[in-house]
């Protein structure tokens, strides 16, 4: 498979080429997003490029916009030690497949590759070009080498919402139940005038984000399988006063 490192470190990249190339994998480097986009001009084509989100020029969201642009098949995994949910967000919007926080392990960098890889399979023609596609519907948030499958959600009891995650590096799928706390409920209702139902969709959302911050901050599934949201911030208060009805 063809892989693209793109850092302005050398270090980070050499130590990049050293985990995946004896796991059979041919690897390009590029120590900015000119460099990266240039390659891709020449007309080489990548599987997947690892790409840094902080460097000097062009920043490594651009370089994700403009890279989804020109080769809509490549996967690209979203590097950064200064990294936030809502960065994470904004990263798969733009057509990221996984967001992963320095420093990682070797471990987590093939795995997060592999997971990539798995789901790569461009049609070449007889020349070698990649035949145009359109870019496949990202359908899970990823961070940090953990996977939050979205599913649909049938009748959360008692405003308890499960995800189902799953972990690149051992391959395990966790189902993890967020529950919604009553007073969380209460205050949004007291603050808003609205009532919104703990098994809604609003309440969901909050779900989520919270489990996806606990995913990226101790890059551990929580213990026992549960979270519980407590509370909302003043832009979520917004965001409810402006809620459709579930």
């Amino acid at each position: 498979m063809k892989l693209l490192i793109v850092d302005d470190e050398p270090h980070i990249r050499q130590m990049m080429r050293m985990t995946l190339e004896p796991a059979g994998h041919h690897v390009t480097e590029a120590a900015s997003g000119e460099e990266a986009l240039s390659l891709l001009r020449d007309g080489n084509i990548y599987d997947v490029v690892v790409l840094d989100q902080k460097m000097p020029g062009i920043d490594g969201l651009e370089t994700l916009r403009l890279i989804k642009r020109r080769a809509s098949h490549t996967r690209v995994l979203m590097v950064t030690a200064f990294g936030s949910i809502e960065l994470a967000v904004d990263a798969m919007k733009f057509g990221a497949t996984d967001f992963l926080r320095k420093p990682m392990t070797p471990d987590a960098l093939r795995a997060a590759v592999a997971a990539a890889a798995a789901n790569v399979q461009p049609s070449r023609s007889a020349s070698g070009s990649v035949a145009t596609a359109a870019a496949s519907e990202i359908q899970t948030l990823t961070l940090n080498g953990f996977q939050i499958v979205r599913t649909e959600s049938h009748g959360a009891s008692a405003g308890e919402h499960a995800f189902r995650v799953r972990h690149y590096t051992d391959g395990r799928d966790v189902v993890v139940t967020v529950a919604i706390d009553a007073e969380a409920v209460a205050r949004v209702e007291r603050l808003t005038h609205r009532r919104l139902e703990p098994g809604g969709a609003f309440w969901r959302s909050q779900a989520e984000r919270l489990l996806s911050a606990y995913l990226w901050s101790e890059g551990a599934v929580p213990p026992a399988g549960g979270l519980t949201v407590k509370d909302v911030s003043r832009d979520d208060l917004d965001v409810a006063l402006d809620w459709k009805s579930d």
